[in-house]
């Protein structure tokens, strides 16, 4: 068995193993509730859902464009540039998707098409007092088929290319 003495010997050794083991735990937990600096979240619509079957299939872009131009055009404009007025809206304007928002685009094509795909399945309602425009969601009201989806997904990354 050990001595008082050895035991005494190792009571300092023991104190300080706990009280480095107590700071490492309290750093850990702090380093988990900040966020990854220069990591902006992407953009999300306002309206809850996940992605449609649309992010798996494979669209084509000619296709989408005339989905695009049937549906789309009115509010984004052409090839998605214009500044469509949206009084009531936080910035009074449609967003463009053509720049998209930065924040959309991923390196990962499924991402990316995903990402897109939020908005288009689900809809959203932009930020301010009363929007006067809204994104209608496409897909939940099955006014496109997942394919059409695909096909505008498809046609939105080509504009940004």
């Amino acid at each position: 068995m050990f001595s008082q003495t050895k035991l005494t010997k190792w009571i300092p050794l023991l104190a300080l193993c706990v009280l480095f083991v107590s700071f490492i735990a309290a750093c850990s937990s702090n380093i988990e509730a900040t966020e990854t600096p220069g990591v902006e979240e992407p953009a999300k619509p306002s309206n809850s859902g996940g992605p449609g079957d649309a992010v798996n299939l494979t669209g084509n872009a000619q296709a989408g464009k005339q989905v695009y131009e049937a549906n789309c055009l009115v509010c984004h404009g052409l090839d998605g540039k214009d500044d469509v007025a949206n009084p009531g809206s936080a910035d009074g304007t449609v967003p463009a998707l053509n720049p998209i928002d930065p924040t959309i685009v991923s390196s990962d094509p499924k991402t990316y098409a995903t990402n897109i795909d939020l908005f288009i399945q689900n809809g959203s309602t932009p930020e301010g007092t009363s929007p006067e425009k809204s994104m209608p969601a496409f897909g939940k009201t099955e006014a496109l088929t997942q394919q059409q989806i695909a096909d505008v997904i498809a046609y939105i990354i080509s504009l940004n290319q």
